[in-house]
């Protein structure tokens, strides 16, 4: 660890509080001895191990496979997991006991009869205990999400359940006939439409083995190699703390798949050396929440969310994250020019090059431990299934290991980072259970083409319009919920309306699943924003719309995949249609950053930077004359730049300034 890293006030109870305070995935119990630790333990470590043989052997039919994960999962929530969070709690009371039975006992008896079952749904004839199990199922999943994934996702879906069983005392528009107790609980729980459906079939394939990667990453050292990495290449840059914030959380949190454990983790020292270098507190905590939400649209893993959206639209996982490269570069453009444009305004120093790391000992130290990533980008590249990739990852991290005596996984650092693993996937798998069972009753009831119609209805058939109306819905449908299971329900619900005017599905689910993810950041539920601020002790708003400031770029990025889909790597017809896209998105990007800040390389007066506001929209926009427009507005500022710039400092030749 760094000289910089090791002054940096750190408080690992006052991380704690802030993480318990917006994600309720970190209100756990404190286990570390008897029992029940043991218990946790060998949960983890077998439901690991089983995940592991079956990558490599293949799983077992659906249903089965599926219940297993979730009755495991479910079963370490109620034991991890009070009813009702008190700090310091470490008992688990006769009620958990009773929950965890009951969620054992669902996955059991899914194992136990399931060629019974099987016959008896082949004829769609549930029996009673089939019934009775399903409630059972149903009431586990609802209490084990409410504990570990929080309200918000938990009053969504109950409410989904009381449509479907009400529905025929809903306005005109989402009227349905009603549902009865039998076919909701048959539907929920003896199909693979509802709580087994797509959501928990990739938590329990894809996502739970990425978990598991990330895990044995960490067990290894690549969280403090990406910051160290960051720290020895931007460090010393004008305001460096903070790109060096934007860099190490953007690839940490691709991996980790969660934007507040990032921003909590990585933010509780970026944090505190953006503010030692001169930016303001609610600044460096926005910085720090924009970088991690971000995190979850970088190629490779994209928080896991790219297996998902494979998996849904049919499409091999290999396109997705080469679609995906070009739109997270220019969200992380604007980012980055926005902290250098902040630090060159207020001429914030970065730091000195004596408390950083030299960059060829990071590299020395663990440059090894990229290989396992490498190798896993080029698998899935090659077209090699996740599956395959994400196995052979985790078997190659813990033998480059071994590279160093500093990064060398044993055996207690190999079952350590499988209990890890499973430990960071509870969340996800019980948020996916839950989702399983909102887009149950949305397919049972005839809800999405309803809310679709009413989308159509808004936007009156006009494109921009109803891509408006779509954002807020998606935005306000991703409000506290992990991007997972807001991917699930936006591609569910706000999707169909642009793919019913002709948007391209893969274009489509791209769009929803950018402004989900941007929920985060968007005021007024913006928890990574009020994570951020919580370190930085700002005010929560002000971060919130700092972070809606940064994130900027991301609005408008997925507009552009509507109006110019080449972006995405969509309807290309040659290299040079996307070079050009790339290169005049890029430089908007740019002018929409220094037109933000009101600087570029000097001061830019309000109407000056109001006039380069407009060329970088224009330039954004797709087409030739816009292009052209742009370019020529975005030229007069340069030029007026360069002369402001010159008069400033008249011993300096024009053509000498940087």
């Amino acid at each position: 660890m760094t000289n910089a890293i090791k002054e940096v006030p750190e408080t690992i109870e006052g991380q704690e509080e802030i993480l318990q305070k917006y994600d309720s995935e970190s209100r756990f119990r404190k286990i570390d001895h008897g029992f029940w630790r043991w218990a946790i333990f060998a949960l983890s470590v077998g439901l690991a191990g089983y995940h592991l043989y079956t990558a490599y052997f293949g799983p077992l039919d659906a249903l089965r496979h599926r219940s297993l994960h979730t009755a495991i999962i479910a079963a370490l929530v109620f034991i991890l997991y009070p009813a009702f969070y008190k700090k310091g709690s470490k008992k688990v009371t006769p009620i958990d006991m009773i929950w965890m039975a009951a969620a054992l006992a669902t996955g059991g008896y899914m194992i136990i009869d399931y060629q019974g079952i099987a016959e008896r749904m082949s004829i769609y004839m549930p029996s009673g205990v089939d019934i009775a199990f399903g409630l059972l199922t149903i009431a586990v999943v609802i209490e084990g999400g409410r504990r570990v994934a929080g309200n918000a996702l938990t009053i969504l879906t109950v409410l989904f359940l009381l449509y479907a069983f009400f529905g025929q005392y809903f306005p005109d528009l989402f009227k349905h006939s009603g549902k009865d107790l039998e076919d909701i609980v048959t539907y929920m729980y003896l199909s693979t439409e509802g709580i087994y459906g797509i959501a928990i079939s990739v938590s329990a394939s894809y996502i739970i083995l990425f978990i598991l990667f990330g895990a044995f990453l960490n067990r290894s050292g690549m969280g403090q190699f990406f910051t160290d990495i960051s720290l020895s290449i931007a460090g010393h840059t004008s305001g460096g703390p903070a790109k060096v914030a934007v860099v190490s959380s953007g690839l940490l949190g691709s991996i980790n798949g969660s934007a507040l454990a990032n921003v909590v983790t990585t933010g509780a020292f970026t944090i505190p050396l953006m503010k030692r270098v001169g930016y303001k507190p609610e600044f460096a905590g926005a910085v720090e929440a924009t970088a991690s939400v971000g995190g979850q649209i970088i190629p490779p893993v994209m928080g896991a969310t790219a297996f998902i959206m494979a998996e849904t639209l049919g499409m091999p996982y290999n396109q997705i994250a080469l679609a995906a490269i070009l739109p997270a570069f220019l969200y992380y453009l604007g980012i980055i020019c926005i902290v250098h444009f902040r630090a060159k305004k207020l001429g914030l120093r970065g730091m000195s090059k004596e408390e950083l790391p030299n960059l060829w000992q990071v590299f020395k130290k663990g440059g090894h431990l990229l290989i396992p990533i490498v190798v896993l980008i080029g698998m899935l590249i090659a077209g090699k299934t996740p599956l395959y990739a994400a196995f052979y990852a985790i078997v190659l991290s813990i033998v480059v290991s071994w590279f160093n005596k500093e990064t060398r996984m044993g055996p207690k650092e190999i079952l350590g980072a499988m209990e890890d693993g499973v430990r960071s996937a509870l969340g996800v798998a019980m948020s996916c259970a839950m989702v399983g069972l909102i887009v149950g009753v949305s397919t049972l009831t005839g809800l999405g083409p309803k809310l679709t119609q009413s989308i159509l209805v808004l936007g009156q058939g006009d494109m921009f319009l109803t891509l408006v109306f779509t954002m807020i819905a998606c935005i306000i449908m991703g409000m506290g919920l992990p991007s997972i299971p807001t991917y699930i329900i936006t591609a569910t619900m706000a999707a169909p309306a642009l793919l019913e005017l002709g948007v391209a599905p893969f274009v489509t689910h791209m769009f929803v699943f950018y402004f989900g993810i941007l929920a985060n950041v968007t005021p007024p539920v913006a928890l990574a924003a009020f994570a951020g601020a919580g370190i930085a002790g700002a005010s929560p708003n002000k971060t919130g719309f700092e972070a809606l400031r940064l994130a900027l770029s991301g609005f408008i990025i997925p507009y552009i995949f509507v109006f110019s889909p080449v972006i995405l790597m969509q309807d290309v017809t040659s290299p040079l249609e996307v070079a050009w896209v790339a290169a005049t998105a890029i430089i908007g990007i740019l002018g929409l950053s220094a037109a933000l800040e009101r600087y570029l390389i000097a001061d830019l007066p309000l109407p000056l930077a109001a006039l380069c506001l407009a060329g970088s929209v224009t330039l954004i926009i797709p087409g030739m004359w816009t292009d052209i427009i742009g370019l020529g507005i975005l030229a007069l500022v340069l030029i007026q730049q360069l002369l402001a710039r010159s008069k400033a400092r008249p011993d300096i030749p024009t053509s000498k300034i940087v």
